[in-house]
């Protein structure tokens, strides 16, 4: 992967705008990340930061509601917004000769956007299906972004739905609205990104041209979110009316990935030993030799890597068969992770994983809107963009003793464990 080109400025009003050129193709995306997300949101209004990008939608200063729908798909254009632990995004994607009007209408509900009861509750109908959609109607719903937090956190912010509870959706109110967008969706608490076939100084006064006017508001101090890691093992259970097998979630506590990166990496490589492509450590373990489960996965974060701060959360999960004991399972994945803090993966393992993570990194930051987004995100989160560049070779310098550590310090008495028992228990 290329080294990006990076041009960076701030206006008067506190909005950081990054520009990343790309003349390779007559497109352009332009991304908003805002510096609020699940975690921000007060007790008593779960959800209520993923209602809010639902309401972003719903028309703004100068647009009526579905206007925004309109422009971009009249433009031959796509879009779509959302939220996380520790931001929200919207972008659009379109021909370049579109670039002002995806600046105009990024900047105008930046400006104001259309909060209305109508509008309020209308959008809490719509999040209260999505709810039933993804999580309360499917099998392994929430799973285990959902179900798990709470098991491995103590504190509301870390532990809490962000999808949120219906009774706390529905009383949601206009005031509430609008103090959350006076509160976080100031621009000095956004950073603007715009990526792809774009002259840079046309670009910095399109920028300033629809963006120069949103009036300046105070930015909030983001507290910290950190708490103490757990002292014993943590269990619960979840009852799924939906699931045709049991399946297990175990959370472990990652390093900071803004002070700790190169720490935090070195999870990333370890995941990809314990369960990346049918070779690796669990899958031959629990699925082809004793045949335990039907499918594993251990990866960083709850959505994916480097998409939080800290802290952040390791995660193993597995469906097994109800003949197969919770613990068995949990007896295996321990005896995995001791043999990798023992001797670490081989030379020929290491190689392998980490040339399958670059390689899909180099893939997936190929489309011009992943691209984007992840620069926004890490413009956000650590102040660099340039760290998608670096992650190759930050991935490739990862040692077998470093994931040997990594691997020692996953133990049971710090670490939390969700069975998920199908409707009427297992056998």
């Amino acid at each position: 992967m290329a080294a990006p080109q990076l041009h960076r400025f701030t206006l008067p009003n506190g909005l950081r705008v990054l520009l990343a050129p790309d003349r390779s193709a007559p497109v352009i995306a332009v991304s908003v990340h805002y510096d609020v997300g699940f975690r921000s949101e007060p007790e008593g209004r779960t959800g209520f930061a993923h209602l809010f990008e639902h309401l972003m939608f719903q028309g703004s200063e100068s647009l009526e509601k579905l206007a925004h729908f309109r422009h971009v798909q009249g433009s031959g254009g796509s879009f779509n917004g959302s939220t996380h632990p520790d931001y929200t995004d919207y972008f659009e994607v379109l021909p370049s000769a579109a670039l002002e009007r995806a600046l105009f209408l990024e900047a105008d509900r930046m400006r104001a956007p259309r909060i209305t009861e109508e509008n309020l509750r209308n959008q809490v109908d719509v999040v209260k299906e999505e709810i039933r959609l993804n999580v309360l109607n499917r099998p392994y719903g929430g799973f285990p972004w959902i179900l798990l937090p709470p098991v491995l956190y103590r504190t509301f912010a870390n532990a809490h739905n962000g999808y949120g509870d219906f009774t706390d959706l529905e009383q949601a109110t206009v005031e509430d609205c609008a103090a959350f967008f006076d509160t976080y969706y100031a621009p000095g608490n956004a950073v603007l990104t715009v990526a792809g076939d774009l002259d840079v100084a046309a670009t910095t006064e399109l920028v300033h041209r629809h963006f120069g006017d949103v009036p300046a508001r105070e930015v909030p101090t983001r507290p910290s979110f950190a708490e103490p890691p757990p002292v014993g093992e943590r269990r619960a259970e979840h009852v799924d009316p939906h699931a045709p097998l049991p399946a297990l979630a175990v959370g472990y506590r990652l390093p900071d990935p803004v002070t700790e990166l190169d720490a935090y990496l070195t999870h990333v490589v370890l995941a990809a030993v314990l369960s990346d492509g049918d070779s690796a450590r669990l899958q031959q373990r629990l699925v082809h030799r004793d045949a335990l489960v039907t499918e594993v996965s251990a990866g960083c974060g709850l959505f994916s890597p480097l998409d939080a701060r800290d802290p952040d959360t390791f995660t193993v999960t597995a469906i097994f068969p109800p003949a197969v004991a919770p613990d068995r399972v949990l007896t295996a994945l321990d005896e995995e992770l001791e043999r990798l803090a023992g001797d670490g993966p081989d030379a020929d393992e290491l190689a392998r994983v980490t040339a399958r993570w670059v390689a899909g990194l180099h893939r997936e930051h190929d489309r011009l809107v992943s691209r984007t987004l992840a620069f926004g995100a890490m413009e956000l989160l650590h102040g660099r963009a340039e760290l998608i560049g670096e992650l190759p070779r930050r991935i490739a310098a990862v040692t077998a003793a470093d994931v040997a550590a990594a691997a020692k310090a996953m133990r049971p008495d710090s670490r939390a464990v969700l069975t998920v028992v199908p409707q009427g228990g297992t056998e």
